[in-house]
């Protein structure tokens, strides 16, 4: 069975940080482009940052220099260390591993930044 799943959001002031996780199983990892997405309240899923199998990173402009997408193939997890953390950036976060054929995501994690 295919699970990511995601743990490490929460609620933090303005400026603070959070370390998000996404544990995978049931498919081979090192083979997937792995990546986080974003969801706030009224908006469409956006795409935050990602990681391609070879370790070649992309960053949306909102969270460049903030943001940083790491992969550990041996744990078979993905990581999305967020730094300056605003209020805008207050979303449920996903995870997404994506494969030639298949695409997964996992079930969300809640990021609250207060102001």
């Amino acid at each position: 069975e295919v699970q990511l799943v995601e743990s490490g959001g929460g609620l933090v002031q303005a400026g603070g940080s959070l370390r998000l996780s996404c544990a995978a199983s049931g498919f081979t990892f090192d083979d997937y482009a792995i990546g986080w997405f974003r969801q706030a309240p009224g908006k469409e899923r956006e795409g935050v940052s990602c990681i391609s199998s070879d370790g070649s990173t992309y960053y949306g402009d909102s969270v460049k220099g903030r943001f940083t997408i790491s992969r550990d193939n041996a744990k078979n997890t993905m990581y999305l260390q967020m730094n300056s953390l605003k209020p805008e950036d207050t979303a449920v976060y996903y995870c997404n591993a994506k494969g030639i054929f298949y695409s997964y995501w996992g079930q969300g994690t809640q990021v609250t930044v207060t102001s």
